[in-house]
């Protein structure tokens, strides 16, 4: 009778394991490399970090997780994600797409440094969240049209529509209003201020910031008095890019003597689903 050698032995039992484990445990979760959107317009240039790997970003480049958008000076780019949400990165900007789950709707970005621009889709899931993350703090969202800027050790966030939820990295948090604007620095652990009403001069300058060439998130000016701002009327762009119909919220006061300039511009097409969501400083989250 014929012995099989050690070896053939090793082999063999070597080979049933193999069998024996499940294809899914031997499966590597997906993170870098998922994909997150594409770019859909970028001027004059910018590029995306992927690893070890940099390339020059251009309208329909994939954008995956943990990929690193920089702008230069005067460059800018628009990121369009998987779930609809729209991006504005101004220039001298770096921002890393670190997650985005549009089934699961878990989006987390890291603004290391410069200005951002978001429309986020509303949270339909009750564990989902929106957050854009800098040094000093969080701002976390369930559907609205915001601003965050990070420079020198200071975050500053605008709610241009729809609620913000702001916290330090301490986990204190504030609400800032469609309209209001609130600074938080590094390492200040002693709470975010009140949100206060933002001027029309921080308005024009976030919205010009993240400004791309088209329909654009912006302020109008046109004929007539608006309190502290006389001789103009404020309007802000509810609407990100130009597929999206956008709407003008006029102000005036009846005392003016000459009318403000009409301006037909058809409503913004409204998210649906429901606005619960999970925010940072949650403690069920």
């Amino acid at each position: 009778m014929q012995t099989k050698s050690p070896c053939a032995l090793a082999l063999a039992s070597a080979l049933s394991l193999l069998i024996a484990i499940p294809a899914d445990l031997g499966a590597v979760p997906q993170a870098a490399g998922q994909r997150a959107g594409e770019i859909s317009r970028v001027i004059p240039a910018a590029n995306i970090e992927r690893g070890s790997k940099t390339f020059t970003a251009a309208p329909k480049s994939v954008v995956d997780w943990q990929d690193l958008v920089n702008t230069q000076v005067n460059g800018r780019a628009r990121v369009a994600l998987e779930d609809g949400s729209v991006l504005n990165v101004g220039s001298e900007s770096s921002l890393r797409v670190e997650k985005h789950d549009s089934g699961a709707q878990q989006t987390q970005l890291d603004l290391t440094y410069g200005k951002l621009r978001s429309q986020a889709m509303k949270i339909a899931r009750p564990d989902g969240k929106f957050e854009v993350r800098t040094p000093a703090g969080i701002a976390g969202v369930v559907g609205t049209d915001f601003y965050v800027g990070y420079d020198n050790g200071v975050m500053n966030v605008i709610a241009f529509e729809g609620i913000v939820r702001v916290c330090n990295l301490a986990g204190v948090c504030v609400l800032v209003k469609a309209g209001q604007t609130i600074s938080l620095r590094n390492n200040d652990n002693s709470g975010p201020l009140a949100p206060t009403q933002a001027s029309l001069d921080v308005l024009v300058e976030a919205a010009n910031a993240t400004k791309i060439e088209g329909a654009e998130p912006g302020l109008l000016r046109t004929a007539g008095p608006v309190g502290g701002h006389p001789g103009m009327v404020m309007g802000i762009v509810l609407g990100v890019v130009a597929a999206v119909p956008i709407a003008i919220i006029p102000t005036f006061t009846r005392s003016s003597s000459k009318p403000p300039t009409q301006v037909n511009v058809p409503p913004l097409k409204p998210v649906t689903g429901p606005t619960s969501g999970c925010l940072p400083g949650n403690p069920a989250c």
